[in-house]
């Protein structure tokens, strides 16, 4: 069953109602992110609750309902020379979902893109929120201004809480100035561990990097378009004004030069590039393999690689300076080879994007003792009853 409240009074009553009955249900915006949702049961969807309620450019600032879809949200900012700093992730191409991504399952799961590690993510945008708890109470938390630190937890909380903690109704987020231009200076590089010493060389210049990936040889031509060549690569993107973007990516070419040939990809080559890496569309090519999204440390990520590459053949490609890698592999991986290589390699985060069946991502990532403890104890005090989305 698909429950669609069309309005927020609406929705409040349909969680009372869950709630009195101890009925589960799983949240969903336009359910493009359904294969990585862990639970089953009975819907509640937030498609009709959409539309632009506020937004004022000369503050940088919007609200939105949470249906409301991210390319209309892009659309309209674009429309005012501004832009959505975090660039949050559609993974409708690689799940082979319908529908459009909605703002709301934007901050629901802190969905981040190649800006990550230079504007921050989601959650760091976002200012403040409405939204339903357990008992169908209606909870505003935050402002819409920074300095504004009333119930500013609360947002943080709920951003990445993949709809575990409470049903969001209303966001408020910043949005800044759209770069004048952007170029990518494009190093050709066949070697993981190379990659990743020259993208720390890289940031360590005052030459702000906005995009630091890495495309190994087997998935370049996915990825690198026009006249560069179709071999591995580092890309290094530099954004601003046109005159700065310029001289930046001169530096860094005269740089990069000792770690091999360099090229430099113009503003739209970089935009597609960069977008074919945000949304991860070189693993949205075969369907039926495993999709994994995994968080490292940038200078040990290559060497979980080369641990998991011991085992089963496996695509990836990096990104966020090497600290994030996407792996495709044709087969599934073992729960415990994937916990005890992230631990070699100094910690991190592992997640299940894609598989043939629904499968409990969490399960190759459990949260540690207190860890868990914790989100228990702000699980019962946001949804006693346990109706949205339980998977503790």
């Amino acid at each position: 069953m698909i429950l669609s409240p069309a309005s927020e009074d609406e929705a409040c009553e349909l969680v009372r109602a869950r709630s009195a009955s101890r009925s589960p249900v799983r949240i969903i915006g336009a359910n493009t992110r359904s294969a990585i949702d862990p639970t089953d049961g009975d819907l509640l969807a937030t498609t009709e609750l959409t539309g632009i309620v506020d937004y004022d450019p000369s503050e940088m600032v919007m609200t939105a309902r949470a249906g409301t879809a991210l390319a209309d949200i892009e659309a309209a900012v674009s429309e005012k020379g501004q832009f959505l700093a975090f660039e949050p992730i559609d993974l409708g191409p690689v799940l082979g979902t319908a529908g459009r991504s909605t703002i709301g399952g934007v901050m629901a799961t802190n969905s981040s893109g190649p800006a990550r590690f230079v504007n921050g993510a989601a959650r760091d945008h976002l200012l403040g929120l409405r939204f339903i708890n357990g008992a169908g109470e209606i909870i505003r938390a935050g402002g819409r201004v920074m300095k504004n630190v009333t119930g500013l937890d609360l947002p943080k909380l709920l951003a990445g809480s993949r709809g575990e903690l409470g049903l969001i109704t209303e966001v408020t987020f910043k949005v800044l100035p759209r770069p004048q231009t952007s170029s990518t200076l494009v190093l050709s590089c066949d070697d993981d561990a190379h990659a990743a010493k020259a993208m720390a060389a890289a940031l360590r210049l005052p030459l702000s990097v906005s995009g630091a990936a890495f495309v190994p040889d087997d998935l370049a031509g996915r990825v690198m378009i026009g006249n560069l060549p179709e071999e591995g690569a580092v890309l290094l993107r530099m954004e601003g004004l046109t005159a700065s973007v310029k001289e930046r990516a001169e530096k860094m070419r005269v740089a990069m030069a000792p770690f091999g040939h360099v090229a430099i990809a113009d503003h739209e080559a970089s935009i597609t590039m960069w977008n074919t890496i945000r949304h991860a569309i070189p693993f949205s090519v075969d369907r039926k393999s495993f999709v994994w999204r995994i968080s490292l440390p940038a200078m040990s990520a290559h060497r979980f690689v080369a641990a998991i590459r011991r085992e089963v053949k496996a695509n990836v490609f990096y990104d966020w300076q090497g600290s994030l890698v996407w792996m495709e592999t044709s087969e599934g991986l073992d729960a415990q080879l994937v916990r005890t290589e992230i631990a070699k390699a100094g910690g991190g985060h592992a997640v299940l994007v894609r598989a043939r069946s629904r499968l409990d991502s969490r399960s190759f990532d459990p949260p540690s003792l207190p860890l868990l403890a914790l989100s228990q104890r702000i699980k019962a005090a946001l949804d006693p009853q346990t109706i949205f989305n339980p998977t503790f």
